[in-house]
């Protein structure tokens, strides 16, 4: 049984995609991160980091994006997440946009707004023209998605400045997948109800629900 623990709009957005991707039965346990639920003592007995995701499998803990991110597309290869599999520079392709994207973009954000617009232009000039990352839709795609969607909500930056992003972000938007998880999330409608775990849950039901995630990532950590 695969079970998440997620909160909309943070790093946990992207495996929670990777999940609608491949079809696979889960579970959804909610994390209020504004709450710092993620620091209490029940939560980091399963990720002593206290970060998200957390991706359980059979009661197994497995942390960070981009091990998830392999572990899907891996476990389930009929989803078509990781085409490159088997094609040793494929692969080592995905794994230098993941690399990439872990080491310069997602702490960016941190350094100030000028430094987070700066590892986009890089990745502007990375993606060029192409359709998606490494040659066909893979993890490398779901990831940089959740790191621009974050950054398209947060200081809404012109197209002309990312073209080449700002496509790639609409081919994103597009997928059955995505719009899914956003929906999880709450989205513009009315949100989804997702119980927290009990030894995290809170006792206020409006705090208790999932936040649209385009709202949540204002005040959610990178």
């Amino acid at each position: 049984m695969l079970t998440l623990y997620f909160s909309p709009g943070a790093s946990s957005m992207a495996t929670h995609i990777a999940l609608n991707e491949i079809g696979a039965p889960f579970e959804l346990n909610y994390i209020p991160l504004h709450q710092h639920a993620n620091r209490e003592a029940g939560y980091l007995g399963v990720n002593p980091e206290g970060k998200v995701p957390t991706l359980m499998i059979d009661g197994r803990a497995l942390t960070e994006v981009a091990a998830t991110l392999w572990y899907l597309a891996r476990r389930y290869p009929a989803a078509g997440l990781l085409p490159q599999y088997g094609d040793i520079e494929g692969e080592a392709r995905i794994i230098s946009w993941m690399s990439f994207i872990a080491s310069t973009i997602h702490p960016a954000r941190r350094a100030g707004n000028d430094r987070w617009r700066e590892v986009f232009v890089l990745a502007e000039q990375r993606l060029g023209r192409s359709e998606w990352t490494v040659d066909r839709y893979s993890i490398a795609d779901i990831h940089l998605f959740r790191l621009f969607w974050r950054f398209v909500h947060a200081l809404h930056p012109d197209r002309g400045t990312y073209p080449n992003l700002h496509a790639h972000y609409d081919r994103m938007m597009a997928r059955p997948a995505v719009q899914k998880t956003l929906k999880a999330g709450g989205g513009r409608r009315q949100p989804a109800r997702v119980r927290a775990p009990s030894h995290l849950r809170c006792t206020s039901a409006r705090d208790s629900r999932t936040r649209a995630y385009s709202r949540a990532s204002a005040r959610l950590p990178v």
